[in-house]
């Protein structure tokens, strides 16, 4: 139930378009708050909220230094996400194989 919630956390933060920029623009390196705010057009309050939603989901941490909030990508928060896409993958390329196997018995049989 715990991993249930991490992934929703996850998939949700995600969901959002500020949210997948700000984690692009952060791919790039850390950066302080008030760097990732300043292109968006919302206010840095909205900008702050996106970002806690981000660190709620585990996909950023934040270290303040001096009176600077710096971001950083936290990449083991994107792993249970892709740890799952990857099960689905796994399972619909073997049910995709069953059928065309299955298919191929079928046209054989004929």
């Amino acid at each position: 139930m715990v991993e249930d919630q991490a992934l929703d956390r996850a998939y949700s933060a995600l969901a959002d378009p500020t949210r997948r920029w700000l984690l692009e623009t952060l791919r790039q390196g850390d950066a302080r708050i008030s760097d990732l705010a300043a292109p968006l057009p919302m206010t840095f309050a909205g900008v702050s909220r996106h970002i806690g939603v981000l660190e709620a989901a585990g996909l950023v941490q934040r270290e303040v230094r001096g009176r600077e909030h710096w971001l950083s990508l936290k990449q083991e928060g994107l792993t249970m996400a892709q740890q799952w896409i990857n099960e689905q993958t796994d399972f619909w390329s073997a049910r995709a194989d069953a059928l065309a196997e299955r298919l191929r018995c079928e046209a054989g049989s004929r």
